[in-house]
């Protein structure tokens, strides 16, 4: 964007950011390739969890921060309790605070003005070496990956010839340009400016986000520019076609979303139940739903969702000899004899929420395995209470359940702080004497029982009787911890025997108990795809 003020014309690049807590990565990258970072707090909402996370972020990239409140000409504006919240959680000055509205055009001069004369210019140098940061990148389909950049030093022509300094990939520049918003090709990218480079990348993995562009041959001395670390995936479940004949259909469409989305991983895996699949990693719950959406919406493709694992440190014995391994799927645990410590995930939790509800979240928080750390007040009727919570305590429906308690005035913000020792156990379902290896999930030992017992009521619930009596059972190992039972289907074989001696009806009964004793040898149970649904879901019930 080009902007006239005090006669001169400054350039302006803005980088807009998401707020949830799934997408920190995606907003440490962007402060990176940044001098200044404009703080938008809604009038209406106040200041939420994620606010302060990505506050205290842009402070640790030291950037020009300007604090401004939005929807300032809206009703149920709070502009004045907002500004207070603002100075009591981020430790801004009241003074310092915009009030804009962005749909009236009101105080957004003044907000450019600040940037102009607050922001400071890039710091780097035109006429050395070339040395420019990658902050995105996309697939195209007609000019294959297109990387988005930042340059630090020097100037990106077309017909140059570059070296990305991580990989060691050397590529043609065929097009650069700035994005106004559209893409509008350009002459060159000068030291400062931010805009996309199109160089006959064929494959987005030659492609690292983070990475350095450099000239081909890399003058002596020449340092990479800091870069980002590889995002983890922090929660895997699995994708299976509703039909087996979708899972070309599937694999291709799962490729498709790779392309535009570095985070997210994938691998192909087999169950007895589902048959073929892909085992998938996300950053978190939410980004899990969006590529879920995705797949159903763009794509047209149905899939089974098996339950969200986090992923758990193992110290195991194998041959006499200790060692450790990440596990994101239940099926790849050691034996249990083998196991020596298992850990699980822990997260620091920071929840703002209205004053009223802070009895109940602290009960579910307590509920969750939660240990408190503390609460402050960020104005008199808010509070932000902040618990350490074993990730997979919060990763399936802790965030329904908060906005239920708080009547959706409440949010959070977490992060992983590291692994911790627990008592976790591997709880298998066993259907008709056969594990059923995607419904297994790995729980905290003492919740084992109570959730076997809510998964295979739900089961019962959703299999249809068969003709021959079906066990279901939860174990731990081989112990057995719930167990129900779909009865057989009766079918009145003396309905047509009208009187006669009684040995004539006990012959049919024989045959019949015969009958279904073969056939619950040789029967396979069908479980529909409802009741693996049913499963997922019995939680939030």
């Amino acid at each position: 964007m080009r902007y006239d003020f005090g006669g001169e014309e400054y350039q302006l690049n803005l980088i807009d950011t998401p707020g949830h807590v799934d997408f920190t990565y995606e907003v440490s990258r962007s402060l990176a390739a940044c001098e200044g970072a404009i703080l938008l707090v809604d009038a209406t909402q106040g200041v939420q969890a994620q606010t302060v996370a990505n506050a205290f972020l842009a402070m640790e990239a030291r950037l020009e921060i300007i604090p401004v409140v939005n929807k300032i000409d809206s009703p149920l504006a709070r502009v004045d309790e907002v500004i207070e919240e603002m100075v009591n959680s981020l430790a801004v000055k009241a003074e310092e605070v915009l009030q804009v509205s962005a749909k009236t055009g009101a105080g957004c001069e003044a907000l450019l003005e600040r940037v102009i004369r607050g922001v400071p210019p890039p710091k780097g140098r035109l006429d050395s070496p070339l040395r420019a940061l990658i902050f995105d990148s996309v697939y195209d389909e007609y000019r294959a990956v297109v990387v988005y950049t930042r340059v630090v030093d020097g100037v990106l022509r077309p017909g140059e010839e570059i070296r990305m300094m991580g990989t060691g990939n050397v590529f043609q520049i065929e097009e650069v340009g700035k994005f106004r918003p559209k893409m509008a090709p350009v002459k060159s990218l000068e030291m400062g400016e931010v805009g996309y480079v199109v160089a006959g990348i064929k494959n987005i993995r030659d492609v690292k986000i983070g990475d350095t562009v450099a000239p081909k041959l890399i003058p002596a001395g020449l340092q990479a520019l800091p870069g980002y670390r590889e995002p983890l995936p922090m929660v895997f479940c699995g994708f299976y076609p509703t039909n087996d004949s979708d899972f070309k259909t599937l694999k291709q469409s799962i490729e498709r979303l790779s392309l535009n989305d570095s985070s997210f991983t994938f691998q192909p895996e087999t169950s007895e139940a589902l048959g073929f699949g892909f085992r998938c990693g996300f950053l978190g719950l939410l980004h899990l739903e969006i590529v879920q959406e995705r797949l159903e919406r763009d794509e047209g493709v149905e899939v089974i969702q098996t339950a969200p694992n986090v992923t758990y440190e193992v110290m195991y014995n194998e041959l006499g000899e200790t060692k450790t391994k990440r596990v994101d799927n239940p099926a790849d645990l050691p034996e249990e004899h083998e196991i020596l410590e298992m850990r699980e995930p822990i997260s620091r939790v920071a929840i703002i929420v209205p004053k009223d509800s802070v009895g109940p979240i602290m009960a579910l928080c307590m509920e969750r395995r939660g240990v408190y750390v503390k609460t402050e007040y960020i104005s008199p009727t808010r509070a932000m209470l902040t618990y350490d919570i074993p990730f997979a305590e919060i990763v399936f429906d802790f965030y329904d359940k908060m906005k239920s308690l708080t009547r959706g005035y409440g949010t959070m913000d977490y992060h992983i702080l590291g692994y911790k020792a627990a008592t976790l156990v591997r709880l298998d379902i066993l259907v008709a004497g056969d594990p059923v290896d995607a419904l297994s999930t790995i729980v905290h030992k003492e919740q084992a029982e109570l959730k076997g017992r809510r998964m295979i009521t739900v089961l019962r619930r959703e299999i249809p009787r068969h003709l021959f009596e079906i066990p279901l059972q939860a174990s731990i190992g081989k112990r057995i911890v719930a167990r129900e039972t779909i009865r057989a289907l009766a079918k009145n074989v003396t309905a047509k025997c009208y009187g006669g001696d009684i040995s004539r009806k006990r012959k049919l009964w024989e045959k019949q108990k015969e009958g279904k004793k073969k056939m619950k040898n040789v029967g396979r149970v069908e479980i529909p795809q409802k009741a693996f649904m049913a499963v997922l879901t019995a939680d939030r019930e």
